[in-house]
Protein backbone atom coordinates (compact mmCIF):
# COMPACT_ATOMS: atom_id res chain seq x y z
CA UNK A 1 0.00 0.00 0.00
CA UNK A 2 1.09 3.55 -0.71
CA UNK A 3 0.60 5.96 2.18
CA UNK A 4 3.70 8.15 1.96
CA UNK A 5 5.61 10.12 -0.67
CA UNK A 6 8.69 7.94 -0.04
CA UNK A 7 6.83 4.97 -1.51
CA UNK A 8 6.42 6.86 -4.78
CA UNK A 9 10.06 7.95 -4.82
CA UNK A 10 11.09 4.32 -4.32
CA UNK A 11 8.75 3.37 -7.19
CA UNK A 12 10.72 5.69 -9.51
CA UNK A 13 14.03 4.46 -8.08
CA UNK A 14 13.02 0.89 -8.92
CA UNK A 15 13.17 1.91 -12.60
CA UNK A 16 16.92 2.62 -12.43
CA UNK A 17 18.86 0.29 -14.74
CA UNK A 18 22.51 -0.26 -15.56
CA UNK A 19 23.32 1.45 -18.85
CA UNK A 20 24.20 -1.86 -20.49
CA UNK A 21 20.66 -3.06 -19.72
CA UNK A 22 18.89 -0.05 -21.25
CA UNK A 23 15.84 -0.95 -23.31
CA UNK A 24 13.41 0.97 -25.49
CA UNK A 25 9.77 0.56 -26.36
CA UNK A 26 7.75 2.10 -29.18
CA UNK A 27 4.01 2.77 -28.98
CA UNK A 28 2.11 3.93 -32.03
CA UNK A 29 -1.53 4.47 -32.91
CA UNK A 30 -3.41 4.10 -36.19
CA UNK A 31 -6.81 5.11 -37.52
CA UNK A 32 -8.93 2.52 -39.32
CA UNK A 33 -11.49 3.51 -41.96
CA UNK A 34 -14.04 1.57 -43.99
CA UNK A 35 -12.75 1.40 -47.55
CA UNK A 36 -16.13 2.07 -49.16
CA UNK A 37 -17.69 4.63 -46.85
CA UNK A 38 -14.58 6.45 -45.49
CA UNK A 39 -16.11 6.11 -42.02
CA UNK A 40 -14.17 5.12 -38.92
CA UNK A 41 -14.25 1.43 -37.97
CA UNK A 42 -16.88 0.61 -35.33
CA UNK A 43 -16.51 -1.79 -32.42
CA UNK A 44 -18.24 -4.66 -34.24
CA UNK A 45 -15.63 -4.44 -37.00
CA UNK A 46 -12.83 -4.18 -34.46
CA UNK A 47 -13.98 -7.42 -32.82
CA UNK A 48 -13.84 -9.16 -36.20
CA UNK A 49 -10.33 -7.80 -36.69
CA UNK A 50 -9.24 -9.10 -33.29
CA UNK A 51 -10.52 -12.59 -34.21
CA UNK A 52 -8.51 -12.54 -37.43
CA UNK A 53 -5.38 -11.29 -35.66
CA UNK A 54 -5.59 -14.26 -33.31
CA UNK A 55 -4.44 -16.37 -36.28
CA UNK A 56 -1.06 -14.66 -35.81
CA UNK A 57 -0.85 -15.82 -32.20
CA UNK A 58 -2.48 -12.83 -30.46
CA UNK A 59 -4.49 -13.64 -27.31
CA UNK A 60 -7.56 -11.65 -26.12
CA UNK A 61 -7.58 -9.07 -23.32
CA UNK A 62 -11.04 -9.04 -21.77
CA UNK A 63 -12.97 -6.54 -19.67
CA UNK A 64 -16.04 -8.29 -18.32
CA UNK A 65 -17.60 -9.84 -21.43
CA UNK A 66 -15.95 -7.47 -23.90
CA UNK A 67 -12.68 -7.93 -25.77
CA UNK A 68 -10.71 -4.70 -25.47
CA UNK A 69 -7.32 -5.73 -26.81
CA UNK A 70 -4.80 -8.43 -27.65
CA UNK A 71 -1.43 -9.52 -26.28
CA UNK A 72 1.50 -11.57 -27.52
CA UNK A 73 5.09 -12.00 -26.27
CA UNK A 74 5.36 -8.76 -24.30
CA UNK A 75 3.38 -6.72 -26.83
CA UNK A 76 -0.22 -5.57 -26.71
CA UNK A 77 -2.80 -4.10 -29.07
CA UNK A 78 -5.30 -1.90 -27.30
CA UNK A 79 -8.34 0.19 -28.16
CA UNK A 80 -8.32 3.96 -27.92
CA UNK A 81 -11.66 5.75 -27.31
CA UNK A 82 -12.60 6.16 -30.98
CA UNK A 83 -11.39 2.64 -31.92
CA UNK A 84 -7.93 3.80 -32.87
CA UNK A 85 -5.56 0.84 -32.56
CA UNK A 86 -2.42 1.18 -30.45
CA UNK A 87 0.53 -1.18 -30.49
CA UNK A 88 2.50 -1.11 -27.25
CA UNK A 89 5.73 -2.83 -28.11
CA UNK A 90 7.96 -5.05 -26.01
CA UNK A 91 11.07 -3.70 -24.25
CA UNK A 92 13.80 -4.18 -26.82
CA UNK A 93 17.54 -3.54 -27.10
CA UNK A 94 17.85 -1.17 -30.06
CA UNK A 95 16.05 0.57 -32.90
CA UNK A 96 16.68 -2.34 -35.29
CA UNK A 97 14.68 -4.67 -33.05
CA UNK A 98 11.99 -2.11 -32.20
CA UNK A 99 11.48 -1.13 -35.83
CA UNK A 100 11.32 -4.75 -36.94
CA UNK A 101 8.67 -5.39 -34.28
CA UNK A 102 6.59 -2.43 -35.48
CA UNK A 103 6.79 -3.47 -39.11
CA UNK A 104 5.87 -7.07 -38.32
CA UNK A 105 2.82 -5.82 -36.44
CA UNK A 106 1.81 -3.51 -39.27
CA UNK A 107 2.26 -6.33 -41.78
CA UNK A 108 -0.12 -8.52 -39.74
CA UNK A 109 -2.55 -5.63 -39.37
CA UNK A 110 -2.48 -4.99 -43.09
CA UNK A 111 -3.29 -8.63 -43.92
CA UNK A 112 -6.31 -8.49 -41.64
CA UNK A 113 -7.60 -5.06 -42.67
CA UNK A 114 -7.59 -6.11 -46.33
CA UNK A 115 -10.00 -8.95 -45.50
CA UNK A 116 -12.33 -6.51 -43.72
CA UNK A 117 -12.10 -3.79 -46.39
CA UNK A 118 -10.45 -1.43 -43.94
CA UNK A 119 -7.80 1.16 -44.71
CA UNK A 120 -5.12 2.40 -42.33
CA UNK A 121 -4.47 6.11 -41.93
CA UNK A 122 -1.21 7.20 -40.30
CA UNK A 123 -2.03 10.77 -39.35
CA UNK A 124 -1.80 12.65 -36.06
CA UNK A 125 -5.43 13.74 -36.39
CA UNK A 126 -8.45 12.20 -38.10
CA UNK A 127 -8.50 13.99 -41.50
CA UNK A 128 -12.11 13.09 -42.31
CA UNK A 129 -14.52 12.64 -39.41
CA UNK A 130 -16.41 15.16 -37.33
CA UNK A 131 -16.36 14.44 -33.62
CA UNK A 132 -19.96 13.23 -33.51
CA UNK A 133 -19.26 10.80 -36.37
CA UNK A 134 -16.64 8.82 -34.44
CA UNK A 135 -17.92 5.52 -32.99
CA UNK A 136 -17.04 4.57 -29.43
CA UNK A 137 -16.51 1.21 -27.69
CA UNK A 138 -17.49 -0.36 -24.36
CA UNK A 139 -14.12 0.10 -22.59
CA UNK A 140 -15.25 1.26 -19.16
CA UNK A 141 -12.68 3.95 -18.39
CA UNK A 142 -13.63 5.86 -21.53
CA UNK A 143 -17.17 6.39 -20.31
CA UNK A 144 -15.82 8.20 -17.23
CA UNK A 145 -13.28 10.14 -19.30
CA UNK A 146 -15.85 11.22 -21.89
CA UNK A 147 -17.99 12.71 -19.14
CA UNK A 148 -15.26 14.40 -17.07
CA UNK A 149 -12.49 15.44 -19.48
CA UNK A 150 -14.31 18.34 -21.24
CA UNK A 151 -14.66 20.17 -17.91
CA UNK A 152 -10.93 20.87 -17.86
CA UNK A 153 -10.00 21.30 -21.53
CA UNK A 154 -12.01 22.52 -24.53
CA UNK A 155 -10.56 19.97 -26.97
CA UNK A 156 -10.31 16.99 -24.60
CA UNK A 157 -12.82 14.89 -26.54
CA UNK A 158 -10.99 15.61 -29.78
CA UNK A 159 -7.86 14.29 -28.10
CA UNK A 160 -9.63 11.11 -27.07
CA UNK A 161 -11.49 10.35 -30.28
CA UNK A 162 -9.55 12.01 -33.11
CA UNK A 163 -5.79 11.89 -32.38
CA UNK A 164 -3.02 9.37 -32.95
CA UNK A 165 0.57 9.65 -31.74
CA UNK A 166 3.87 7.83 -31.50
CA UNK A 167 5.44 7.41 -28.08
CA UNK A 168 8.91 6.28 -27.08
CA UNK A 169 9.84 4.77 -23.71
CA UNK A 170 13.46 5.05 -22.53
CA UNK A 171 15.38 4.12 -19.37
CA UNK A 172 17.58 6.01 -16.91
CA UNK A 173 20.62 4.79 -14.91
CA UNK A 174 20.32 7.17 -11.93
CA UNK A 175 18.27 10.06 -10.64
CA UNK A 176 20.83 12.47 -12.12
CA UNK A 177 20.48 10.74 -15.49
CA UNK A 178 16.70 11.10 -15.28
CA UNK A 179 17.02 14.83 -14.43
CA UNK A 180 19.17 15.45 -17.52
CA UNK A 181 16.98 13.41 -19.85
CA UNK A 182 13.77 14.93 -18.56
CA UNK A 183 15.05 18.47 -18.97
CA UNK A 184 16.18 17.70 -22.52
CA UNK A 185 12.96 16.11 -23.69
CA UNK A 186 10.83 18.93 -22.30
CA UNK A 187 13.12 21.56 -23.82
CA UNK A 188 12.89 20.00 -27.28
CA UNK A 189 9.10 19.55 -27.31
CA UNK A 190 8.68 22.46 -29.79
CA UNK A 191 11.25 20.82 -32.09
CA UNK A 192 9.46 17.47 -31.81
CA UNK A 193 6.15 19.10 -32.70
CA UNK A 194 7.62 20.80 -35.77
CA UNK A 195 9.81 17.94 -36.98
CA UNK A 196 7.15 15.24 -36.61
CA UNK A 197 4.12 17.32 -37.61
CA UNK A 198 1.66 15.19 -39.56
CA UNK A 199 -1.86 16.45 -38.95
CA UNK A 200 -2.72 19.33 -41.23
CA UNK A 201 -6.06 18.07 -42.62
CA UNK A 202 -9.13 18.30 -40.34
CA UNK A 203 -12.68 17.45 -41.46
CA UNK A 204 -11.50 17.24 -45.08
CA UNK A 205 -10.02 20.76 -45.04
CA UNK A 206 -6.68 22.45 -44.50
CA UNK A 207 -6.73 23.24 -40.75
CA UNK A 208 -4.12 25.99 -40.97
CA UNK A 209 -1.97 23.95 -38.58
CA UNK A 210 1.03 21.74 -39.26
CA UNK A 211 0.25 19.64 -36.18
CA UNK A 212 -3.38 20.04 -35.24
CA UNK A 213 -2.91 17.10 -32.90
CA UNK A 214 -0.46 19.17 -30.82
CA UNK A 215 -2.90 22.07 -30.76
CA UNK A 216 -5.55 19.71 -29.40
CA UNK A 217 -3.25 18.33 -26.72
CA UNK A 218 -2.48 21.88 -25.60
CA UNK A 219 -6.20 22.31 -24.87
CA UNK A 220 -6.66 18.94 -23.21
CA UNK A 221 -7.43 18.44 -19.54
CA UNK A 222 -4.34 17.10 -17.73
CA UNK A 223 -2.08 17.88 -20.71
CA UNK A 224 0.47 20.55 -21.58
CA UNK A 225 4.06 21.41 -20.70
CA UNK A 226 4.24 22.49 -17.03
CA UNK A 227 6.82 25.12 -16.06
CA UNK A 228 7.85 22.89 -13.16
CA UNK A 229 9.25 20.36 -15.63
CA UNK A 230 12.15 22.71 -16.42
CA UNK A 231 13.33 23.16 -12.83
CA UNK A 232 15.65 20.16 -12.50
CA UNK A 233 12.75 17.83 -11.90
CA UNK A 234 13.95 14.97 -9.66
CA UNK A 235 12.10 11.94 -8.26
CA UNK A 236 10.83 13.81 -5.19
CA UNK A 237 9.59 16.78 -7.22
CA UNK A 238 7.81 14.48 -9.65
CA UNK A 239 6.30 12.59 -6.72
CA UNK A 240 4.99 15.91 -5.34
CA UNK A 241 3.67 16.80 -8.80
CA UNK A 242 1.84 13.49 -9.21
CA UNK A 243 0.51 13.40 -5.62
CA UNK A 244 -1.15 16.79 -6.05
CA UNK A 245 -2.45 15.97 -9.53
CA UNK A 246 -6.19 15.23 -9.74
CA UNK A 247 -7.34 11.65 -10.22
CA UNK A 248 -9.03 10.85 -13.52
CA UNK A 249 -10.75 7.68 -12.42
CA UNK A 250 -10.49 5.07 -9.69
CA UNK A 251 -10.66 1.38 -10.41
CA UNK A 252 -12.41 -0.55 -7.67
CA UNK A 253 -13.71 -4.11 -7.85
CA UNK A 254 -13.45 -4.04 -11.66
CA UNK A 255 -15.57 -0.88 -11.81
CA UNK A 256 -14.39 2.57 -12.85
CA UNK A 257 -15.45 5.57 -10.78
CA UNK A 258 -14.89 9.27 -11.46
CA UNK A 259 -11.93 10.65 -9.54
CA UNK A 260 -12.35 14.32 -10.44
CA UNK A 261 -13.11 15.45 -6.87
CA UNK A 262 -9.87 14.00 -5.52
CA UNK A 263 -6.09 14.16 -5.81
CA UNK A 264 -3.78 11.21 -5.30
CA UNK A 265 -2.93 12.79 -1.94
CA UNK A 266 -6.57 12.33 -0.92
CA UNK A 267 -6.23 8.69 -1.94
CA UNK A 268 -3.10 8.30 0.21
CA UNK A 269 -4.86 9.98 3.13
CA UNK A 270 -7.78 7.52 2.95
CA UNK A 271 -10.29 10.23 2.06
CA UNK A 272 -12.19 8.56 -0.78
CA UNK A 273 -15.39 7.27 0.80
CA UNK A 274 -16.75 5.79 -2.47
CA UNK A 275 -14.16 3.01 -2.19
CA UNK A 276 -14.31 2.54 1.56
CA UNK A 277 -11.42 4.96 2.27
CA UNK A 278 -8.92 2.29 1.25
CA UNK A 279 -5.27 3.07 0.55
CA UNK A 280 -3.93 3.02 -3.02
CA UNK A 281 -1.96 0.03 -4.27
CA UNK A 282 0.99 0.14 -6.64
CA UNK A 283 -1.46 -0.68 -9.44
CA UNK A 284 -3.46 2.42 -8.50
CA UNK A 285 -0.29 4.50 -8.66
CA UNK A 286 0.65 3.04 -12.05
CA UNK A 287 -2.82 3.87 -13.38
CA UNK A 288 -2.65 7.41 -12.01
CA UNK A 289 0.77 8.08 -13.56
CA UNK A 290 -0.52 6.84 -16.92
CA UNK A 291 -3.41 9.34 -16.81
CA UNK A 292 -1.14 12.38 -16.50
CA UNK A 293 -1.28 13.56 -20.11
CA UNK A 294 1.65 15.98 -20.19
CA UNK A 295 3.97 16.08 -23.21
CA UNK A 296 6.39 13.83 -21.34
CA UNK A 297 5.97 11.83 -18.15
CA UNK A 298 7.72 9.57 -15.68
CA UNK A 299 6.72 6.02 -14.77
CA UNK A 300 9.46 3.43 -14.15
CA UNK A 301 10.84 4.80 -17.41
CA UNK A 302 10.56 8.07 -19.30
CA UNK A 303 7.80 8.40 -21.87
CA UNK A 304 8.15 10.86 -24.77
CA UNK A 305 4.77 11.87 -26.17
CA UNK A 306 5.13 14.82 -28.58
CA UNK A 307 5.25 13.07 -31.97
CA UNK A 308 2.37 12.82 -34.43
CA UNK A 309 1.96 9.31 -35.74
CA UNK A 310 3.32 8.81 -39.25
CA UNK A 311 3.50 6.24 -42.03
CA UNK A 312 5.71 3.27 -42.64
CA UNK A 313 8.45 5.38 -44.20
CA UNK A 314 9.04 7.38 -41.04
CA UNK A 315 7.70 5.20 -38.23
CA UNK A 316 11.15 4.55 -36.77
CA UNK A 317 12.69 7.97 -37.40
CA UNK A 318 11.33 9.61 -34.23
CA UNK A 319 12.49 6.81 -31.92
CA UNK A 320 15.90 6.81 -33.65
CA UNK A 321 16.22 10.60 -33.35
CA UNK A 322 15.52 10.57 -29.62
CA UNK A 323 17.62 7.47 -28.95
CA UNK A 324 20.63 9.09 -30.58
CA UNK A 325 20.21 12.15 -28.38
CA UNK A 326 19.35 10.50 -25.06
CA UNK A 327 21.26 7.22 -25.19
CA UNK A 328 24.06 8.16 -27.55
CA UNK A 329 24.87 11.85 -27.00
CA UNK A 330 23.26 12.97 -23.76
CA UNK A 331 25.92 15.37 -22.48
CA UNK A 332 26.32 17.29 -25.76
CA UNK A 333 22.54 17.72 -25.97
CA UNK A 334 22.30 18.81 -22.35
CA UNK A 335 25.04 21.41 -22.83
CA UNK A 336 23.04 22.83 -25.72
CA UNK A 337 19.58 23.04 -24.11
CA UNK A 338 20.83 24.12 -20.66
CA UNK A 339 21.41 27.59 -22.12
CA UNK A 340 17.79 27.93 -23.26
CA UNK A 341 15.20 30.05 -21.43
CA UNK A 342 12.17 28.09 -20.26
CA UNK A 343 9.73 30.91 -21.03
CA UNK A 344 10.98 31.03 -24.62
CA UNK A 345 10.65 27.24 -24.86
CA UNK A 346 7.05 27.38 -23.63
CA UNK A 347 6.25 30.20 -26.05
CA UNK A 348 7.73 28.16 -28.92
CA UNK A 349 5.72 25.18 -27.73
CA UNK A 350 2.49 27.19 -28.03
CA UNK A 351 3.39 28.48 -31.50
CA UNK A 352 4.88 25.32 -33.05
CA UNK A 353 1.61 23.51 -33.92
CA UNK A 354 0.71 26.32 -36.32
CA UNK A 355 4.07 27.72 -37.44
CA UNK A 356 6.06 24.47 -37.57
CA UNK A 357 9.67 25.03 -38.67
CA UNK A 358 9.07 28.80 -38.81
CA UNK A 359 8.62 29.02 -35.04
CA UNK A 360 11.38 30.99 -33.33
CA UNK A 361 13.31 29.68 -30.32
CA UNK A 362 16.31 31.50 -28.82
CA UNK A 363 16.74 33.68 -31.91
CA UNK A 364 16.73 30.78 -34.41
CA UNK A 365 13.89 28.99 -36.16
CA UNK A 366 13.00 25.38 -35.37
CA UNK A 367 14.39 24.20 -38.71
CA UNK A 368 17.82 25.34 -37.46
CA UNK A 369 17.43 23.50 -34.15
CA UNK A 370 16.03 20.40 -35.85
CA UNK A 371 19.05 20.25 -38.14
CA UNK A 372 21.48 20.76 -35.24
CA UNK A 373 19.82 18.13 -33.06
CA UNK A 374 19.66 15.69 -35.96
CA UNK A 375 23.46 16.00 -36.32
CA UNK A 376 23.88 15.43 -32.58
CA UNK A 377 21.57 12.41 -32.78
CA UNK A 378 23.44 10.97 -35.75
CA UNK A 379 26.76 11.20 -33.90
CA UNK A 380 25.09 9.55 -30.92
CA UNK A 381 23.84 6.61 -33.00
CA UNK A 382 27.26 6.30 -34.60
CA UNK A 383 28.82 6.10 -31.13
CA UNK A 384 26.32 3.41 -30.14
CA UNK A 385 27.41 1.45 -33.25
CA UNK A 386 24.62 -1.11 -32.99
CA UNK A 387 24.62 -3.12 -36.22
CA UNK A 388 21.94 -5.19 -37.95
CA UNK A 389 22.54 -8.33 -40.02
CA UNK A 390 23.42 -6.17 -43.01
CA UNK A 391 26.12 -4.40 -40.96
CA UNK A 392 24.14 -1.12 -40.89
CA UNK A 393 24.01 1.01 -37.76
CA UNK A 394 20.93 2.82 -36.42
CA UNK A 395 21.63 6.02 -38.41
CA UNK A 396 19.77 4.40 -41.34
CA UNK A 397 16.53 5.32 -39.58
CA UNK A 398 17.36 9.05 -39.73
CA UNK A 399 17.29 9.18 -43.54
CA UNK A 400 13.65 10.30 -43.64
CA UNK A 401 14.35 13.21 -41.27
CA UNK A 402 17.46 14.22 -43.22
CA UNK A 403 15.33 14.45 -46.35
CA UNK A 404 12.69 16.55 -44.58
CA UNK A 405 15.25 19.00 -43.24
CA UNK A 406 17.10 19.24 -46.55
CA UNK A 407 13.84 20.03 -48.35
CA UNK A 408 12.63 22.29 -45.47
CA UNK A 409 9.34 20.38 -45.43
CA UNK A 410 7.49 18.09 -43.04
CA UNK A 411 5.10 15.17 -43.33
CA UNK A 412 2.33 17.75 -42.80
CA UNK A 413 3.50 19.64 -45.92
CA UNK A 414 3.43 16.43 -47.93
CA UNK A 415 -0.05 15.65 -46.60
CA UNK A 416 -1.27 19.07 -47.71
CA UNK A 417 0.34 18.71 -51.11
CA UNK A 418 -1.20 15.28 -51.75
CA UNK A 419 -4.61 16.43 -50.56
CA UNK A 420 -4.60 19.74 -52.37
CA UNK A 421 -3.97 18.23 -55.79
CA UNK A 422 -7.48 16.81 -56.11
CA UNK A 423 -8.70 17.15 -52.54
CA UNK A 424 -8.70 13.36 -52.64
CA UNK A 425 -8.75 11.79 -49.20
CA UNK A 426 -7.76 8.42 -50.63
CA UNK A 427 -4.27 9.83 -51.06
CA UNK A 428 -3.99 9.99 -47.27
CA UNK A 429 -4.40 6.23 -46.77
CA UNK A 430 -1.31 4.14 -46.05
CA UNK A 431 -0.11 2.36 -49.16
Amino acid sequence: MIDHKEHIIKYFESGIKDTKNFKMGIEHEKFLFDQKTNKRADYTTIKKMFVLLSEFGWKPIMEKQNIIGLQKNGKSITLEPGNQIELSGDKLNNIHEACSESHNYLFELQQVTKKLNLKIVSSGFDPMSKLDEVPNNPKQRYEVMTKDMPEGGALSLDMMYRTCGTQLNLDYNSEEDFIKKFKIINSIVPISIALFANSSIVEKKNSGFMSYRSKVWQETFRGGLPEAFFDNMNFEKYADFSINFPLLFIQNNKEYLSGKKYTFLDFMNEKISEIGNRLPTEDDLTTHLSTIFTENRLKKYIELRSMDTCGWDCLCSGPAFNTGILYGNLDETYDLISKWDKNKIINAYLEAPKKGFNTELMGKNLLHWSSLLLSISKRGLEKRDVLNKSNENETKFLTHLEELIESKTTNADHMLKKFSKKENLNDLYDK
